[in-house]
């Protein structure tokens, strides 16, 4: 019989075996290449001649398909930069943006790694090992992925000139160990950089992990109601290049530039992957699709 949840159980962390594609060079770059995407691609080609000397194979590298992938695994990670506070698959979907999150505590007996958490999958084997396990999950292939560190949160809060959110209830915690200073009043308000990474990362109250996971939805939500303002269209490279190097990914820039125009806007459907909370040898899991032995 599953249990209430209780609070996560740190996975133990070993040695990444493998490293992301790091773009932060092209980001300068990006947010431009967004508004030639977004007024018909008429910035497109000298833009791709000038970055195709950074990429890895030159010329060549630009020659992989370069349409708007339809579906993005999106990882967030803690300060060390190896657990995923944030997990979701991104999927467009006609005038929506499908959301759905997977729990951080969500249980994966892996063929690979053995029996673990989903957010110590990263520091196990890197983002190609979260791809293949959510794949598993999933019952489909994920082929592509965001991963964004905590650092970048107040960047870009900062950048876009705060995220409107209401904030659904008083928010308090300080964790000095951590940096974490976190005293947020109830109400609509504006919140970037540190308020903003204080509102994503708070947790500790009843709702744990699954009311985090609310207020992510809230925070992507008002993230893609700002990308949609007119106002934001010239600022885009600044917003993009304030991630620097606290942001890589496999796909090339003209995929993630893509992205970002094809998100902005657009309506957010927020979703949690079906399970539900339990115990197993004494350690909270979130279990997916299944009862616990």
């Amino acid at each position: 019989m599953a249990r209430p949840l209780s609070p996560p159980v740190s996975t133990p962390v070993r040695a990444r075996s493998r490293r992301s594609h790091r773009r932060s060079l092209l980001l300068p770059l990006l947010g431009t290449m967004a508004v030639g995407v977004v007024f018909g691609g008429f910035l497109l080609d000298p833009l791709l001649h000038a970055v195709s000397g950074l990429l890895p194979g030159g010329t060549s590298a630009l020659m992989l398909p370069s349409a708007v992938p339809q579906e993005v695994l999106v990882l967030g990670t803690d300060a060390s930069g190896q657990l995923t506070d944030v997990m979701a698959i991104l999927h467009l979907e006609g005038n929506r943006v499908r959301l759905v999150q997977i729990p951080r505590d969500t249980y994966i007996d892996s063929p690979t790694y053995g029996v673990t958490k989903a957010n110590g999958l990263l520091a196990l084997g890197g983002p190609a090992a979260v791809e293949a396990e959510v794949s598993r999950l999933l019952g489909r292939p994920v082929h592509h992925h965001l991963l964004i560190n905590l650092a970048a949160l107040r960047q870009l809060g900062d950048a876009v000139g705060g995220l409107e959110i209401d904030v659904p209830k008083p928010l308090y915690y300080v964790d000095n160990s951590q940096g974490l200073h976190i005293d947020l009043p109830q109400g609509p308000q504006r919140l970037s950089g540190e308020q903003l990474e204080g509102f994503l990362r708070f947790r500790h109250d009843a709702e744990g992990d699954l009311g985090r996971m609310d207020r992510q939805r809230l925070a992507v939500a008002a993230l893609m109601r700002r990308l949609g303002q007119p106002d934001l269209l010239p600022r885009l490279p600044a917003v993009l290049a304030a991630t620097g190097s606290n942001l890589s990914t496999d796909l090339n820039p003209v995929q993630l530039a893509g992205l970002a125009a094809a998100v902005a806007g657009r309506e957010l459907v927020p979703s949690r992957i079906p399970g539900h909370a339990g115990y197993l040898d004494g350690i909270s899991y979130w279990f997916v699709g299944q009862e616990p032995h």
